[in-house]
């Protein structure tokens, strides 16, 4: 679909989404996600050229259906996959990419670590996946130097990065924000650093007594971000990895440094998201939300969870959910999956299921607690059909049709139970919603109801 959209663009110095809405210009993309958003086309280029939204759309990612994160949309949810040293399948990752997208996925990370060639991999995701892919270079540049981080250099760090952009990745993680100051600030933390990406830029820092390589060649980065219109993740590689660590001043510093080099990016036009945490109770949610947006002037938030209790490993969809949903409701743009697996080992293709839909619920409350137009539209259809025993209008409707409608037939499977007036929970004897009260009825209830009111007041 964007072959011919993008086929003008190539050559030219800055072929970013925000570089052509600050010149007032519509692109196709922008047309795209205005229909997708049900918003004046106006309001998506205003949004992107002012930052608060991003479409992270590479231009050599042409099979892509652009989207967009921003406050101004619906909120979104990413999930990610990847191979590991210990799991590694090229058809196993592309299985994973399907589910996601049959699932609502509106990005996917690739975040392979090892384990086979992550070139290979990566480019089947991209050739196969209709949403932006995402991933974190810094990995494959420790897989370069065979997981010798002391061998990492700055020139090591460009070349994975703009190999990636070649290759049609649509944002990457950039863990730009850690600076050799802020190490010491984690020493009464009880998780320390939980970022992959931040850990590996801490030793390095550490071996070398030398300023993050990501932080003093931005603007190197940001060229090569201009070339393919590349998107900024930028990394919190001091996010709290459990709720004793979080809001703290490691966090808080890093954040500020998030928000300076956002506004470096803007300066040459290029797009960029903040990440965030992680584990942070209920009660500290809004304030790391209204946080952001002050530290980085508005740029469209992207937390992972966040987790509001660390007691329930198994269950981390759940905890990460509820965190979730707080934060889509208090502004945040984009929302990172978490699946039953987090903290224990790499999540299956059904794992992957059930944290997507943990976050695509999420997603959608925080549309519904936002007013967001039509949000609640599909939530009425599924409750007048729920209503009406129209059962397989319910399947339709679900977020899940194939789980709601495995569970339903597990104990009525028969298809002339998909015309019953009742579920095996209440049976044909029980069910409330039997009641039908017409409106015949209902005028002749409100008129003795009147005439009781009438008697009494006599």
């Amino acid at each position: 679909m964007r072959a011919e959209w993008v086929a003008k663009r190539r050559g030219q110095s800055n072929v970013s989404q925000m570089h052509y809405a600050r010149q007032g210009i519509v692109t196709e993309e922008m047309h795209y996600v205005a229909k997708r958003e049900n918003l004046p086309v106006e309001l998506i280029r205003d949004e992107v050229a002012r930052g608060r939204m991003i479409i992270p759309a590479n231009i050599n990612h042409v099979n892509l259906e652009p989207m967009c994160i921003g406050i101004a949309s619906k909120c979104k949810v990413n999930a990610n996959i990847g191979a590991s040293p210990n799991s590694s399948d090229i058809d196993r990752e592309i299985e994973k990419l399907n589910l996601a997208v049959k699932y609502g996925a509106d990005t996917v990370m690739d975040l392979s670590t090892g384990g086979g060639d992550l070139d290979s991999i990566r480019t089947a995701i991209i050739n196969a996946s209709p949403v932006p892919i995402g991933t974190v270079p810094i990995y494959q540049a420790l897989e370069s130097v065979h997981g010798r981080i002391e061998n990492l250099t700055p020139d090591d760090f460009l070349h994975i990065i703009e190999k990636h952009a070649q290759q049609g990745v649509d944002y990457m993680t950039i863990h730009a924000g850690i600076l050799i100051e802020y190490l010491p600030l984690v020493r009464n933390r009880i998780t320390g650093i939980v970022s992959r990406g931040g850990g590996i830029i801490a030793k390095w820092m550490l071996h070398h007594h030398k300023q993050n390589p990501l932080y003093t060649h931005f603007n190197d980065i940001i060229e090569i971000f201009k070339k393919y219109d590349v998107s900024f993740s930028l990394g919190d590689s001091l996010r709290p990895g459990c709720i004793h660590d979080a809001s703290d001043e490691a966090q808080l510093s890093e954040l500020k440094t998030l928000g300076q080099l956002t506004r470096r990016a803007w300066e040459h036009d290029v797009q960029v998201m903040v990440e965030g945490p992680g584990h942070v109770p209920m009660d500290q949610i809004e304030f790391n939300v209204k946080k952001q947006m002050e530290e980085c002037s508005e740029a469209p938030f992207y937390v992972l969870g966040p987790l509001v209790t660390d007691i329930a490993p198994g269950y981390d969809h759940i905890t990460s959910a509820i965190g979730a949903a707080l934060a889509g409701w208090y502004g945040t743009a984009m929302l990172c999956y978490v699946t039953p697996k987090e903290h224990l080992g790499l999540p299956n293709a059904e794992d992957v299921r059930n944290g997507l839909i943990a976050y695509k619920i999420a997603a959608h409350a925080a549309d519904i607690a936002r007013h967001r137009p039509g949000a609640r539209d599909r939530d009425d259809e599924l409750s007048a059909a729920r209503y009406n025993f129209d059962w397989n209008r319910q399947f339709e409707l679900s977020l899940d049709p194939d789980r709601a409608r495995e569970y339903h037939d597990e104990t009525l499977p028969a298809d002339i139970y998909k015309t019953a007036e009742f579920c095996s929970m209440c049976g044909p004897k029980f069910c409330p919603m039997q009641t039908k009260v017409d409106a015949d009825a209902l005028t002749e209830l409100e008129k003795f109801l009147a005439r009781e009111q009438q008697t009494q007041t006599v």
